[in-house]
């Protein structure tokens, strides 16, 4: 059906294929199928193909990157959901080779008269920022330009972008942060969440803390806190639907506001907690937080922490964490009252943890201690084993607080020895009677003498203490517990547990004297009887308020990757002037009643002007060419779209009916602004391509064109949305060419739709360092051009770079390691590059066990190992060869070379002449081969050859030894034929080179992987050219 010419078929085929992706099933083996549509005409077709490239274009690189062309002229596409879908699909294919096209696509849709793409554009600079870190400068500018923009629908994208690639400059939210806050209302909730979280850490930076400045409060509100503009505006997102943002605007009042005003977000909180289980989980967690140094914020919400019979375990255990932080003397009677309910329960963790609970409540409230500690008692006797032994715990820890008040609890205690199986609560009983054995002198012993008996099956940490019990006796009661004493110690010499063997000769040492009379055994009173602190019972959220509220890391307890930490107030206020911006961005002169009621004041940019003042700002923009074409009537191909995504996200925000009144206003306004701008990017795309055709050899004429025509077009996308201070952006990048461009002899011009100039300027080359060195002459030296005498002229040289540093002698401690790429078929495997390997050891010591060890490799290659070198002598030398399957790729393969005691990290990236082999054919072969693939499988470019690269020998030496191709014979003397096979897919790559005796050369090449065939025309003219 893909394959069909009906563009019904093709749309039914796309909507069952994206119904399998969103049912989970794996549709990536219909890629090739898919991606030949995606110059379909239908719109519907183009973008269910966009759906599905955006989902596997990362996984399908190779396949994605031959449509590259498509997506760019998708760029300029008139439907605004078409542009998007070919940035985010261009976005998804991450490939170092096309960051230059990535990083002019997002410039230019920076700058698109849509805010859908603008939006696009925004998601796009992660992307490209994880791919390649070093074009953060760039980006930042993209950033700045987007923050400036005055649309809801992309300050949340841009914020987020700001958060991952610079979060450390807050200067440039400084003029965008009273915007920020005024359009907060009306993002959508995901953008949001990501501007509260970063207005908080921007206001804990620049505003300083209302708790310790209450008194300059009183006298100057403006200048103490400044960002009770903050405040004000996120207060009605309380109210949201989404319990993201709500979470969001609670931890902003926690961290920011001051303590009277704190309490709002109580009741916001609550309401959450009547939803799902894991947002309650999320919340609860937040809650227990702030309830530690906020108790009264939730002490009026106390019913809503009661515990369900439905609510999980988790959900339980939270609540009742809440709910004894919020214990005080005035609720503990009720609070206990609910305890009690909940020992009862069938959830043994939750009764254990109810338990724990009641302790806390009795340790923080001194007047409920007796009655908590009775009630514990009283637990003693349950049925279950499990409550018995957690009481035991609790018991223990409470009596260390006032012991010699409960001497009859202890002796209670002792007699449960015989019945309590629970190895902490038999060591927590044994414990208690060992350090207050004076209380019960005459239950002690007997306890001893029933754990001697049993001794041998109790569990070690039972053991433990019948060791200290039997030493607390035997210091205090000896006449009655020596032989006891000796018994058990006799015991546990033999013990299979180290640790007890070590305790028992530790203690025997110290307590029973011997003969030369260690200096401890003198104070082994003071060791073993020695007065212990209270344990203090603490809640587990006690400290975690150092973790931003709703954060992972906070959920957690732990600092989760990309954590920010959450900076501390400032001692002095930094300059508040940096925040000004001109009055006529932020002159409030509209009043309008808000959706909670009271009246909001609305900010100019909000309303839209008048089309006749639009119409005059729009003529000075417009070049002569443009303004004899004129705008015509011709509509936008899907009108409705771009005004539906708007208002819909205004609605779903909340926002109120004058700002969507406003809205509508302005889409009818872009949807003719872009209508004109339609027609005119067609004429002016069709007077270029005259002009380009007319000064083809002269590149400044041709980028003089196309700079004052991108301007234009640039300046129109700009109108609707753009003070014209901003409009010079775009020329300012287009004029800021990469480092690399500057060496390029010609300015070649870029455009993203034009596949005849498809030469990315700024792609960093691929080679090694001594492929494009001056001394590239010297490093061929001694490469022949023959391999058999059989067809002298038609083979390619042995080897084409010389030997490259793998490791250097100082990094691998001694040993050196060259690799070579010998352009021999790889034994294993025909698809594999061969590389010689050339080890050396420079050390005074011998290398052992030199092996391949674990291989970080990007998907699709693979490597052949080299057999284990298990011996190099020092002053010696070994050769092995290895094979790499680099998919027809330049990314590099990273490994490890490990010997028996070090490993090394190696990295190997391939020219991408060396991914090819020759291949042999006649001229008429490859006339025919060359004439299937033309279009945008064919790259030429234009170059001057020096004097010392006219001859048959130079040129055919520098052309195989920069690829690894084949000649082909060629009837015209000038001309220069080469063909190739890539290893992996076997594509063709065939090669040609007019070297005309008067005028520039041009060369040639067609294949079906485009960006091979680009990345082979930059190596071969720099090695021709040299």
């Amino acid at each position: 059906m893909l394959d069909s010419n009906k563009d019904s078929l093709k749309l039914e085929a796309m909507k069952r294929i994206v119904a399998m992706i969103a049912r989970g099933k794996n549709a990536s083996d219909l890629f090739p199928a898919v991606v030949k549509n995606v110059a379909c005409k239908n719109i519907e077709v183009k973008k269910l193909v966009y759906v599905y490239l955006v989902r596997y274009a990362e996984e399908q690189q190779d396949l994605a990157l031959l449509s590259i062309s498509t997506f760019q002229r998708g760029l300029k596409d008139p439907n605004q959901l078409i542009r998007a879908s070919a940035l985010r699909v261009l976005s998804s294919i991450r490939v170092p080779i096309i960051v230059p096209i990535m990083m002019l696509a997002i410039k230019e849709a920076a700058s698109d008269m849509s805010p859908y793409v603008r939006k696009t554009a925004a998601h796009a600079i992660p992307k490209l920022y994880s791919l390649d870190s070093d074009q953060k400068d760039q980006l930042i500018e993209v950033i700045e330009k987007l923050l400036a923009d005055k649309t809801t629908l992309v300050a949340g994208s841009v914020v987020m972008a700001f958060e991952e690639v610079c979060p450390e400059r807050i200067d440039l939210i400084h003029k965008n942060y009273r915007k920020l806050c005024n359009l907060l209302i009306d993002v959508e909730e995901w953008g949001q969440v990501v501007i509260i979280s970063m207005l908080t850490r921007y206001a804990r930076t620049q505003f300083l803390s209302p708790t310790q400045n209450e008194s300059l409060l009183e006298e100057n509100p403006e200048k103490a806190f400044y960002d009770r503009l903050l405040l004000r505006n996120t207060k009605p997102l309380l109210q949201s639907r989404s319990a993201a943002v709500v979470m969001a605007v609670a931890q902003l009042y926690f961290h920011l506001a001051p303590k009277a005003e704190v309490g709002v977000i109580a009741k916001a909180l609550v309401r959450l907690l009547r939803s799902h289980s894991e947002v309650q989980y999320v919340v609860l967690q937040n809650v227990a937080t702030m309830s530690i140094k906020r108790r009264g914020m939730f002490e009026p919400y106390l019913k809503s922490f009661y515990i369900r019979s439905t609510d999980p375990t988790q959900i339980k255990i939270l609540k009742l964490e809440v709910l004894t932080n919020l214990a005080n003397e005035t609720n503990i009677p009720t609070v206990l009252r609910e305890f009690q309910t909940y020992i009862r329960s069938m959830d043994k963790d939750f009764v254990a943890a109810t338990i724990q609970a009641i302790g806390r409540c009795a340790t923080n409230i001194g007047r409920v201690r007796d009655t908590c500690l009775n009630g514990l008692v009283q637990l003693l006797s349950n049925r279950d084993e499990l409550v018995v032994a957690e009481s035991v715990v609790v018991i223990k820890k409470l009596l260390q607080m006032q012991p010699a008040q409960h001497g009859e609890i202890i002796k209670h205690l002792a007699k449960l020895t015989d019945n309590i199986q629970v190895p902490m609560a038999r060591a927590s009983i044994l414990w208690l009677i060992g350090e207050y054995c004076e209380h019960v002198p005459k239950i002690a012993p007997d306890v001893l003498r029933k754990m001697a008996k049993s001794f041998t099956a109790e569990e070690d940490i039972v053991k433990l203490q019948v060791i200290n019990l039997a030493a607390k006796l035997y210091l205090t009661n000896s006449k009655q517990t020596k032989l006891l004493t000796q018994y058990v110690l006799s015991l546990a010499k033999y013990d299979q547990n180290y640790d007890i063997r070590d305790r028992a000769r530790f203690t025997r040492q110290l307590i029973v004297p011997s003969e030369q009379g260690g200096a401890l055994s003198r104070h082994a009173k003071k060791l073993f009887l020695a007065p212990k602190p209270a344990p203090v019972l603490e809640s587990c959220f006690k400290d975690r308020d150092h973790f931003q509220l709703g954060s992972l890391s906070h959920l957690l307890n732990a600092k989760a990757t990309g954590y920010q930490e959450l900076p501390d107030w400032p001692e002095e206020a930094p300059d508040p002037s940096v925040r000004n911006v001109e009055e006529e961005d932020l002159s409030l002169i509209e009043t309008h009643v808000g959706l909670l009621g009271e009246y909001t004041e609305v900010p100019e940019w909000t309303k839209c002007s008048n089309r006749e003042k639009r119409k005059e700002k729009e003529k000075p923009f417009y070049s002569d060419s443009e303004g004899e074409s004129g705008p015509t009537e011709s509509a936008d191909s899907d009108p409705e779209s771009e005004s539906e995504s708007e208002s819909k996200s205004s609605s779903e925000s909340g926002s109120g009916e004058s700002s969507s009144e406003s809205d509508n206003e302005d889409q009818g306004e872009e949807e003719k602004g872009r209508s004109s701008e339609s027609e005119q990017s067609e004429e002016g795309e069709k007077s270029k391509r005259k002009r380009r055709k007319v000064t083809k050899g002269q590149g400044g004429a041709s980028s003089s064109d196309e700079g004052s025509d991108s301007s234009s077009s640039s300046s129109e996308s700009e109108m609707s949305s753009e003070s014209e201070e901003e409009q010079v952006a775009p020329a300012s990048w287009r004029k800021k060419t990469p480092p690399s461009s500057k060496s390029t002899p010609a300015a070649k011009e870029v455009s993203l739709l034009d596949l005849e100039d498809f030469t990315p300027p700024s792609v960093q080359p691929v080679s090694p360092p001594t492929v494009v060195s001056s001394s590239l002459a010297a490093d061929l030296e001694g490469l022949t051009l023959t391999d058999s005498p059989l067809v002298p002229s038609l083979l390619s040289p042995v080897s084409g770079v010389g030997r490259q540093e793998l490791l250097h002698r100082v990094a691998g401690e001694g040993l050196a390691v060259d690799y070579a790429f010998s352009r021999r078929p790889f034994p294993g495997d025909p698809h594999m590059v061969s590389l010689h390997i050339h080890f050396s050891n420079n050390s005074e010591a011998p290398i052992k066990g030199l092996h391949v060890g674990t291989s970080k490799l990007p998907a699709g290659i693979s490597i052949q190992e080299f057999p284990e070198i298990e011996s190099l002598a020092p002053g010696e030398s070994a050769t092995a060869v290895m094979g790499i399957n680099f998919c027809d790729s330049t990314q590099a393969a990273n490994f490890q070379l490990c010997t028996q005691t070090r490993q090394f990290y190696v990295s190997i990236q391939p020219p991408v002449g060396e991914l090819m082999a020759p291949v042999f054919m006649s001229e008429n072969e490859f006339k025919k081969e060359q004439g299937k693939l033309t279009g945008m499988n064919e790259i030429t470019e234009k170059l001057t050859l020096p004097d010392s690269c006219r001859s048959d020998h130079t040129v055919v030496q520098k052309v195989t030894a920069t690829a690894n191709l084949g000649r082909v014979p060629c009837g015209t003397s000038d001309e220069y034929r080469f063909a190739g096979r890539t290893l992996t897919s076997g594509s063709l790559v065939l090669l040609t080179l007019d070297a005309r005796p008067t005028g520039p050369a041009q060369l040639t090449v067609n294949s079906e992987k485009m960006v091979i065939g680009t990345m082979l025309v930059k190596d071969v003219v720099q090695a021709l050219t040299q």
